[in-house]
């Protein structure tokens, strides 16, 4: 086994994408094309998050609890979210549109994107190709936008994003 190097913000997005697809037979091709994350990036994330405990390597499932912990308690120290400018976008965070209503913030926010069409201050994804990922899957949108909440957020908003993570994740996306 390699030696573990820690955890990169493209494991995030992976293992949420496990987690999203379980049940189905899916190999690294897969979750390269369907990330736009290359299959070498897919395969020593998945490696990584075997060896941090987070990914059984024999059927490829999440351990959905110690991923949970991470999110909650590591993810907005390891891999914080900072405002940038203004920018046109996709919207993020509390601004996603099924996430709008249950969160206190009235500000807007997105991340960067050319053929956006929503404006909003700016947060650098957990990875570049994020925002290409989410127009294909509205569920891996809805928790990285929940994510995007528990890295930047107030506490009453993690704490109800960590809760609304759990329902997708335990549920493997249906609660959507």
């Amino acid at each position: 086994m390699k030696e573990h190097k820690g955890m990169r913000p493209q494991d995030i997005v992976i293992l949420l994408k496990l987690i999203i697809d379980g049940g189905q037979d899916i190999r690294i091709k897969d979750l390269s094309s369907r990330l736009f994350i290359s299959a070498s990036e897919v395969c020593e994330s998945l490696n990584r998050s075997t060896i941090a405990g987070l990914l059984d390597p024999a059927n490829k499932e999440v351990n959905i609890e110690a991923f949970l912990k991470f999110l909650e308690f590591g993810l907005p120290y390891v891999f914080p979210a900072q405002l940038g400018p203004v920018k046109q976008g996709l919207y993020t965070a509390h601004s996603e549109s099924s996430l709008y209503l249950s969160f206190s913030s009235e500000d807007k926010l997105v991340w960067a994107d050319e053929q956006g069409k929503e404006r909003g201050q700016s947060i650098i994804p957990l990875y570049p190709t994020v925002v290409k990922a989410v127009k294909k899957d509205r569920i891996l949108y809805k928790v990285l936008a929940l994510c995007d909440i528990i890295r930047i957020g107030n506490t009453a908003d993690k704490n109800k994003a960590v809760w609304q993570l759990r329902e997708v994740l335990q549920n493997k996306g249906a609660y959507i």
